[in-house]
């Protein structure tokens, strides 16, 4: 009876030494793999958050519709990360793959995968600058839109003539070509809308549309801001008393719409003598349409003109006018500008007749 009882102590004895032993080695083996996993995660740590290989400043790129994985592929590919594993992994993660924003964004020397995740979720957009010049026609800022770098789709049509304000316009990678048109239109609405509000009164202007008219006449007339509202008086003076406007751009526009042909040239005399929708020899008042898109500064002009009584202009050889109140003077002007022409005299390149108001 003591043997069995010695027996029965000595079994209970060696369950819990093998339960002792199954624990010891199970909570061994939990430690070794969270030893592992931690030491897997400070070697990820450190991979995420070492040196990138960039030696300096570069940009990077995210179109439209791009997913995380082609990205990692384009930055591996053009250098900006070492490790794409560790990018896309990490991107994954995160969620930043499902929140991509497009755009153009600069990463910095040696940025690390970390801090070009930053610079993905947070860095503004890199912007890009498309500069209108003053009295570019419509279908000329069309042409340069659609050769801009980064933008995306084509524009459906020219916009009408004379609905674009010139001037420099941001836009960033990725936007749509018709929505930078848009922002353009947009701008010369406004500034026409706030501009005839405070027009000069007693113009023979019965709308807006008319003002950017004769601004994209005056803006072709003269490239000098200081005769702007000079040319632009001239013009009004003779709306007001029924003369013809007699402007050489409006023939040359008529002449050359169609043709796209360079417009910076004065009319021939077979132009002059065809009747156009836009000549200005033939038509009375206004062309039907603005010929160019005119800046703030020939908009303003027309709304706000010199104070004279002069009726005609012509160039004067060296890149301005001379006016007259009279037909003779402005005939003795004319005779005089082409004395100079032929002789070349007052070390000025000499020029044709600009505008309409310059022929007798």
């Amino acid at each position: 009876m003591a043997e069995r009882s010695e027996q029965r102590r000595k079994g209970r004895h060696g369950a819990a030494t093998r339960r002792s032993s199954a624990g010891f080695f199970a909570s061994s083996g939990f430690l070794v793999f969270a030893i592992v996993l931690i030491l897997g995660l400070a070697g990820w740590a450190s991979l995420v958050v070492a040196p990138g290989p960039l030696n300096g400043a570069q940009r990077i790129v995210v179109d439209p519709g791009m997913g995380g994985g082609a990205l990692v592929r384009r930055l591996y590919r053009d250098g900006v990360i070492s490790h794409p594993l560790v990018m896309r992994v990490t991107m994954r993660l995160s969620g930043i793959d499902r929140h991509l924003r497009v755009g153009e964004f600069m990463v910095p020397a040696h940025a690390s995968v970390h801090r070009v995740m930053d610079v993905l979720l947070h860095a503004p957009p890199l912007l890009r600058f498309a500069t209108v010049p003053e009295g570019w026609s419509s279908a000329e800022v069309a042409a340069m839109v659609e050769q801009l770098p980064g933008l995306r789709g084509s524009l459906a049509s020219v916009p009408p003539e004379g609905s674009l304000l010139p001037d420099t316009y941001a836009y960033s990678w990725g936007e749509r070509r018709a929505d930078l048109i848009t922002r353009m239109q947009h701008a010369m609405e406004d500034f026409l809308a706030s501009a005839w509000a405070q027009r000069d009164p007693g113009l023979p202007l019965g709308k807006p549309g008319e003002a950017v008219t004769l601004a994209s006449i005056v803006e072709l007339e003269t490239a000098r801001a200081d005769e702007r509202p000079m040319i632009a008086a001239v013009f009004l003076n003779r709306l007001k008393r029924g003369m013809r406007l007699q402007a050489d751009p409006t023939v040359v526009y008529g002449a050359s719409r169609r043709s796209g042909e360079v417009r910076s040239r004065p009319p021939t005399r077979a132009e002059i003598s065809r009747s156009t929708p836009f000549n200005t020899y033939r038509i009375a008042g206004l062309p039907p349409t603005p010929i160019a898109n005119p800046g703030r500064a020939a908009i303003l002009a027309v709304l706000h003109p010199a104070k004279t009584d002069a009726l005609y202009f012509v160039a004067d050889g060296c890149g301005g006018h001379v006016f007259a109140r009279t037909l003779a003077e402005h005939r003795r002007n004319v005779a005089r500008w082409r004395k100079m022409r032929r002789a070349g005299r007052g070390g000025c390149v000499p020029t044709t007749a600009a505008g309409s108001a310059t022929r007798p």
